[in-house]
């Protein structure tokens, strides 16, 4: 390629004049004596023109925004910085948003430029952390910089892979701390995926961090094709055609539209009245169209030519039921020498596995599938087991890989094909449709530069599905970049003691968040300028000759807002006697449940009482009043809320519960429930208790109000129903305005009011005392998580004092573990003796902190505050500690071991900056925090490769 370039220039060069060859003689001889030209010649493959242009602003001092699609090589800049740093004797740190991203990037820079000049700092592992180079996952960094850490110094440059997991509402805002507390002579390199808002988040960088250059690139560098796999056939998503515009392929509209019309269950079943010819077109029509099963589809994408493939489902189970569900289907997609590769490979990896672990983690069903080629990939796994995937797919002797989403993150697994199941995910509160960021970053994988002429996106075909919303998803290339910065309180006492309260304030100011902030407003003040003029016409239109119009609406408005005022109050008088009647009920009472999901005839089992009154879920406690704990006719065993009772209930009878009851057991809800229809199904429930008298009949104010509209002049105008309408939408429009109004005075300095209420609370509780940190306070600053404040007070109480390791570890894991689905059937089991004594004190010291927080209005929803510990992992991490083995401790976790590990190191995590944060005198925490972190980091938690 180079002597074809090498032709072009001599050619173009002839053309030249004498002076016009010396000059770019003079310029080639410049760029080959820059970095940038030594650097680009250590690939065997030529750059893209952002790539160049970014590497180029980098050498000119500047910092850079690269947004480009997933797979188009923009990692080239980042590498860049590290080769830079290199030549001019400076530092370079490389931070990733996930572990598993920085192992790679520590894997791949260590083969580049050798291992003693490349380190990695993940949390909880440290490989040679003092070398110029540093892979590091951002929070590393960002404990770092609040640090001081004398590692900072003759940093000259920070790469920030992924920068656009700032939008992550958990972690987002450590990228932003990052970014504002980096020193000034710090260039950095900011790597994003194609965002829609490059400009804006350019703009605030050029603000914070100075000259920044802004590369956008959306060209693929592999053109990705789109398809819809029905049946047997696949078809392609877009109709072949010129033009930027596509057309969705009308086979694809014209099946929508057929399935769309296919008749319901329920004219199926009244078959005798339908046409033979309509029976006729729907079997044809049922022979072509029908979701393709997993085996199906790999086998289809395999006589296609498009393996590998990455397949994925947004659920882990289902991961897992795809390849055994291949595997039953006889699928081989290696030979002999492959799958003896396969072997040694992962015999190689997995050395350090104990034989009796091995069984355990379900070795030998793993390998089965690694070996015909197939595989599954998701955080539940091992990280060994995914590494060992990930290698085997790069090497192409796995070619079929399901994945949940947390794949498609960074992570260098790139495919000929991506296969998606369903358009609809779990985002952790309920199944909704995935975002057009979401499926570019998903598809984003398809088309292996350099191995690939193209790469496919393949969607099956699923019932009520719209090939117009699936071109939407492929044709919307960006999402917007929106910040998630919030204030938190070990920020907090950082940025005091480093700064004090007014700088402090002003750093805050500067935020990403308040930048969008600031520039929203703007849109808001027009429109409220747009409403005052709507306002006046209003005002004019509902003009009456007779009087007053507008003091005749508000005396309607007043009358309607009254009654509204007693039906609410009625309401509310219902809910305290439901309420009330709920705390009266015992277990083994029979009620019926009003309304919900779960209406009907129930038994109790734990009345659920508020605090104080009896013990609850997670934390011991219900703080939003009785949460019966039933079992419904239909032997489901649910926790219900006062929401599902909103009139009072009563017990219609009594039941013995037998004593070896157990929720969990099907066989042991089925024969209570059959015992319940038995005893009370005959039992009808009295819904028509005698209404009283209506509180408004009796209401004064009521009364004086609509003598007060009969005797106005306006009440006897022949277009007063006319005037009202004009009123209404005056009053309404009013209504909006002054919405709007107040979004513009809460939008103006919202970080720094939220900072300014937290600083409040921490100088209420003598963490702060005016700039000066206090004892406390520096305690808190060594602390990072979620549940900051509750550690700093538990050690402040001495709450583990006196704990052994073990125990110690159990209550750790509280600060750290959030379980993936609520699980109200049961309180967790939690270790004995004085680890459930300290257990219960760090509930009831958050809930001083939660009504400390109200009292202040630091809102959760608004993602700043402490949320309730979750005691589930408190027994594993407890037995684990202990030393008991991986089989009992799986066995009573019901967990994927990959969970297990990750909540171990994270709890490893915590303890470490427990024993950092403990008095050193007249305490024992910090030698039994660092004693619990070698009992947690053993067996399959230390051997879980690098990082």
């Amino acid at each position: 390629m180079s002597v074809v370039v090498g032709r072009l220039e001599n050619t173009m060069t002839e053309d030249l004049s004498p002076a016009e060859r010396y000059a770019a003689a003079r310029k080639r001889a410049a760029e080959q004596a820059t970095a940038f030209a030594t650097f680009r010649e250590m690939y065997d493959f030529g750059l893209d023109p952002f790539q160049i242009e970014a590497c180029q602003a980098l050498e000119a001092g500047k910092g850079v925004l690269v947004a480009a699609p997933t797979g188009s090589g923009k990692t080239i800049v980042g590498e860049f910085a590290v080769h830079l740093a290199l030549e001019q004797g400076k530092k370079c740190f490389y931070t990733t948003p996930i572990k598993a991203l920085s192992n790679q990037k520590y894997q791949d820079l260590s083969k580049r430029y050798g291992a003693d000049k490349v380190g990695l700092l993940t949390g909880d592992n440290s490989v040679n952390s003092d070398a110029p180079v540093v892979v590091m996952t951002t929070e590393v960094l960002r404990n770092m910089l609040y640090a001081g850490s004398r590692s900072l110094l003759g940093l000259g440059y920070v790469v920030m892979d992924e920068v656009h997991y700032l939008s992550d509402r958990f972690r987002g805002a450590v990228w932003e701390e990052v970014i504002i507390h980096l020193q000034e002579s710090v260039t950095l390199v900011s790597l994003s995926a194609t965002v829609s808002n490059a400009e804006e988040f350019g703009d605030w960088l050029d603000t914070v961090r100075g000259d920044t250059e802004v590369i956008v690139s959306e060209h693929r560098p592999v053109p990705l094709f789109q398809h819809v796999l029905a049946g047997r056939r696949m078809y392609d998503l877009f109709e072949e055609g010129e033009g930027s515009k596509k057309a969705v392929n009308p086979d694809l509209t014209r099946m929508a539209r057929m399935e769309a019309s296919r008749p319901s269950y329920q004219d199926r079943r009244r078959g005798r009245h339908m046409r033979e010819a309509d029976r006729e077109r729907e079997r044809r029509q049922r022979s072509r169209i029908w979701t393709p099963g997993r085996p199906e589809v790999i086998e289809r994408l395999d006589s296609e030519g498009l393996l590998p493939a990455i397949t994925f489902i947004f659920s882990r189970a289902a991961c897992e039921a795809s390849v055994q569900q291949c595997l039953y289907a006889g699928l081989r997609l290696n030979d002999e020498d492959a799958r003896a590769e396969v072997r040694s490979i992962v015999e190689e990896r997995t050395a350090a596995i104990p034989d009796e672990d091995l069984h355990v983690l379900g070795y030998f069903e793993w390998l089965e599938g690694l070996e015909r080629g197939i595989a599954a990939h998701h955080a539940g796994m091992l990280p060994t087991f995914k590494e060992v995937v990930e290698e085997l797919f790069v090497r192409g002797l796995v070619k079929a890989v399901f994945a949940t989403e947390t794949l498609a993150l960074g992570i260098n697994m790139p495919a000929r094909s991506v296969v998606l199941e369903k358009l609809v995910k779990w985002n952790g509160e309920q199944h909704a449709d995935i975002t057009p960021g979401e499926y570019t970053q998903l598809t984003g994988r398809a088309g292996r530069r350099g191995i690939d002429v193209e790469g496919h996106a393949v969607v099956l075909w699923q019932r009520g599905f719209s090939p117009e919303y699936l071109a939407g998803l492929a044709g919307t290339r960006t999402y917007p970049l929106k910040s998630s910065f919030r204030p938190s309180y070990n920020m907090a006492v950082n940025l005091v003691d480093q700064f004090g309260r007014h700088r402090s304030r002003e750093l805050l100011e500067t935020s990403f968040a308040q930048f969008q902030a600031d520039r929203s407003v703007v849109g808001i003040s027009r429109q409220v300028q747009k409403n005052e003029e709507g306002l006046e016409g209003y005002q004019e239109s509902m003009t009456c000759h007779l009087g007053d119009f507008e003091e005749y609406a508000r005396l309607r408005r007043e009358l309607k807002d009254r009654e509204t005022e007693l039906a609410k109050q009625g309401a509310a008088q219902r809910r305290v006697q439901a309420a009330a009647a709920l705390e009266k009920l015992k277990p083994g009472d029979v009620i019926h449940v009003p309304t919900g999901k779960f209406a009907g005839l129930a038994l109790v089992l734990d009345p659920g009482l508020p605090a104080g009154r009896s013990n609850g879920h997670r934390g011991f406690e219900h703080h939003d009043g009785p949460r019966p704990l039933v079992l419904t006719a239909e032997r489901q065993v649910k926790r219900l809320a006062s929401i599902d009772f909103p009139v009072p209930v009563e017990a219609l009878d009594r039941m013995r519960i037998p004593k070896s009851f157990n929720p969990r057991s099907p066989q042991s809800r089925r024969d209570l429930a059959s015992a319940l229809r038995t005893k009370a199904g005959h039992i009808v429930p009295d819904r028509h208790k005698k209404k009283g008298r209506s509180e408004a009949a009796d209401d004064r104010e009521i009364a004086r109000l609509r003598a007060e509209l009969r005797a106005h002049p306006c009440h006897g105008c022949s277009d007063r129903e006319d005037h009202a309408r004009w009123a209404e939408r005056y009053y309404r429009l009013k209504r909006d305005t002054g919405q709007l109004e107040r979004r513009i005075e809460g939008r103006t300095n919202t970080i720094a009011r939220t900072f300014d209420r937290i600083v409040k609370l921490l100088t209420e509780m003598d963490y702060l005392r005016g700039d000066e940190v206090t004892e406390h306070g520096k305690r808190l600053a060594r602390l990072y998580g979620e549940l900051d404040l509750l550690a700093s007070e538990c050690l402040r109480d001495g709450v583990w004092e006196d704990l052994n390791p073990a125990e110690l570890a159990a209550c750790v894991s509280a600060l750290v573990f959030e379980a993936r689905v609520a699980d109200d059937a049961l309180a967790p089991k939690l270790p004995a003796g004085k680890a459930k004594a300290a257990l219960g004190e760090m509930v009831r010291i958050w809930g001083r902190l939660d009504a400390l927080e109200e009292e202040f209005r630091i809102n959760q929803a608004e993602g700043v505050g402490q949320r309730e510990p979750d005691l589930g992992f408190a027994w594993i991490a407890y037995q684990w500690a202990s030393g008991k083995g991986l089989d009992e401790v799986l066995r009573e976790a019901e967990m994927p071991a990959g969970d297990f590990v990750r909540w171990c190191k994270q709890v490893i995590d915590v303890l470490g900056q427990i024993a950092a944060a403990a008095p050193t005198e007249g305490s024992t925490v910090g030698r039994n925090a660092r004693k619990a972190v070698d009992a947690v980091r053993r067996g399959v938690v230390a051997y879980s490769s690098v990082g």
